[in-house]
């Protein structure tokens, strides 16, 4: 990895739209970092600003305070900075479906500046490290999405990027298409670029990254490396197997203590926590209560319910 060079700072940003209502802050004061050859899971739930920060980062839009440095040059002050910021969007919008796998590199190479000898070696180059060589003169929407999203990833390194924003990558492929695009994603941050990745599923973002970053209500509430905050909540985490499942009544009345899956139940928060939830249970009949092995799931959703129980107090 290459931890000593920081490729992407964003400083205390906050950005407000004017509503009917009044000034509605959508982010406040969101400040992280990525360093060269590591990859940041920037999650949160629907709403939370996630959208609005990575188009402040992209230079669509302006923050109203604060500063984003990509590579040490703002990309709203210098349009230069952007030549450093690759994109893979969700769902494979920024590639033309209708265009053959080698005129959307070549298209999207003279959109970046790259000239023709350059691009058409670097185009080569990452047809054959994706596999797709075979692929070259066939129009996109005859592709599987897999092979999609592969162009999509070779389209945002066609001018070497030093910042790749990766918006759901594996999202709606098969699991053999999922590892091989979750294997490119780690060599290319091993390459020593800066990958961000924003993804609702947390398996991807737990298998991948190397730090997370979480927002709610438009600020970071949490972040730190990965495999920390997992470690850091295995030690709390109880799992409860019932031998029926759990009624509708007592499901709503365990709302505030525990995450359940109908004849499962998740218990963060440690031995008071555990007792609270099996008093309720009584008089169901219960097969097993252990420690559970949390994962980033368990963690994003503690994290997400302790905030907003803390903002309904």
């Amino acid at each position: 990895m290459y931890q000593y060079q920081s490729i992407l700072n964003v400083e205390a940003i906050d950005k407000f739209y004017q509503t009917p209502e009044g000034k509605i802050a959508v982010v406040q004061s969101i400040s992280f970092s990525i360093n060269a050859g590591e990859i940041v899971a920037f999650l949160g739930p629907n709403g939370a600003g996630k959208t609005t920060c990575i188009k402040i980062i992209a230079g669509l839009i302006r923050p109203d305070h604060g500063s984003v440095n990509i590579a040490g040059r703002s990309p709203h002050s210098c349009y230069q900075a952007l030549a450093d910021v690759g994109a893979v969007l969700e769902g494979n919008r920024n590639i033309y479906w209708r265009l053959t796998v080698q005129e959307n590199l070549d298209y999207f190479a003279v959109l970046r500046g790259v000239k023709s000898k350059a691009a058409k070696l670097r185009s080569q180059a990452l047809l054959q490290r994706f596999d797709l060589l075979h692929k070259r003169h066939a129009q996109v929407q005859s592709l599987s999405r897999g092979m999609q999203q592969k162009v999509a990833i070779a389209m945002s390194l066609m001018h070497e990027p030093k910042l790749l924003l990766l918006d759901e990558p594996t999202l709606g492929l098969d699991v053999e298409s999922a590892q091989a695009i979750k294997d490119l994603v780690k060599e290319i941050a091993d390459e020593g670029r800066a990958v961000l990745l924003t993804t609702h599923q947390l398996d991807l973002a737990e298998a991948i990254s190397h730090r997370v970053v979480i927002v709610n209500q438009g600020q970071v509430i949490r972040s730190g490396f990965t495999n920390d905050l997992i470690a850091d909540s295995s030690t709390d985490i109880f799992q409860i197997d019932l031998e029926t499942p759990l009624p509708k009544s007592k499901s709503e009345n365990l709302q505030q203590y525990c995450f359940d899956d109908g004849m499962r139940l998740l218990v963060p928060g440690g031995m008071s926590k555990l007792y609270a939830v099996l008093h309720q249970l009584e008089p169901l009949p219960i097969i097993s209560v252990c420690r559970a092995d949390a994962n980033l799931s368990d963690v994003f959703m503690k994290i997400i319910r302790e905030e907003r129980h803390r903002e309904s107090v």
